[in-house]
């Protein structure tokens, strides 16, 4: 059992969580929780750490995780403590492997891709990557100016969905807009201001929808890649929606308009 945070182990977890840099170099990140851990690819778990508390009271819990026996490590309440990027910790976290996916494993069939352009909070990208998962969501491209989707709250946002749901950060994120056009994806940029109503166009075939940052919204080079600026009418005095409400709003319109074209 680990008892000393000056544990080389305990630091390495310390340093995963709080460095985007050390994520990216080392191709880990972590999970908290029984439900991330518990759900983690057993491929790509490289070592589970669970607290003395939590060894004791969850042991038949311990002996169903993917993970092998010798893959778990217990330390002592402080050190958990010490490891976790949450205030109350439940007891338990994982070192990951990260996932790599190509543009290409997102457009079998008739895909549905959220391209998510310079998002700065953490929780918003992982509640589109859980709410994406719900929706139907092929895969998420990224701005190389997006938030860390390893990020430990962006993590925990997702609820498992991190596993699930492809993604990939775009070197040029113009050129791959681009590129899904001439794949034969329509895109379509939400704006609030000018465009089309959302819900009068049609998503049956292939698209990508298109979200700005939470301030400022989608950069000239973004609309100027677009087939065309769609719009989520409102009343009352309020301009704009959430990023990731508004990204639910039309994905699941989306969804919507599909599932009727399969009861045709």
């Amino acid at each position: 059992m680990i008892t000393s945070t000056g544990s080389s182990q305990v630091k390495h977890v310390v340093q995963l969580q709080k460095k985007a840099k050390s994520r990216k170099e080392e191709g880990l990140y972590i999970v908290e929780g029984i439900k991330m851990v518990s759900e983690a690819p057993k491929e790509m778990t490289d070592k589970v750490y669970v607290s003395e508390t939590f060894s004791v009271e969850n042991r038949q819990l311990l002996q169903k995780l993917p993970a092998g026996r010798e893959q778990i490590e217990i330390v002592s309440d402080n050190v958990f403590q010490r490891m976790s990027d949450t205030q109350t910790p439940q007891g338990i976290l994982a070192i990951v492997r990260m996932k790599q996916y190509k543009l290409a494993d997102m457009l079998e069939g008739c895909p549905l891709l959220l391209c998510l352009e310079n998002l700065q909070d953490p929780g918003n990208l992982g509640t589109i990557l859980r709410m994406g998962e719900g929706a139907g969501v092929t895969g998420i491209v990224m701005s190389r100016n997006t938030v860390d989707i390893y990020n430990p709250k962006t993590i925990r946002s997702t609820m498992g969905s991190i596993y699930r749901v492809p993604f990939l950060y775009a070197d040029n994120f113009g050129d791959t807009l681009n590129e899904l056009r001439q794949a034969g994806v329509s895109v379509y940029a939400a704006h609030p201001y000018g465009g089309a109503d959302y819900a009068e166009q049609s998503y049956t075939q292939p698209a990508a929808l298109l979200i700005g940052n939470e301030a400022n919204g989608l950069t000239q080079e973004a609309l100027e890649a677009a087939d065309m600026r769609i719009c989520i009418h409102m009343e009352g005095k309020v301009e704009s929606l959430n990023a990731a409400v508004a990204a639910a709003v039309l994905s699941f319109e989306v969804l919507r308009q599909r599932k009727m074209i399969k009861k045709i």
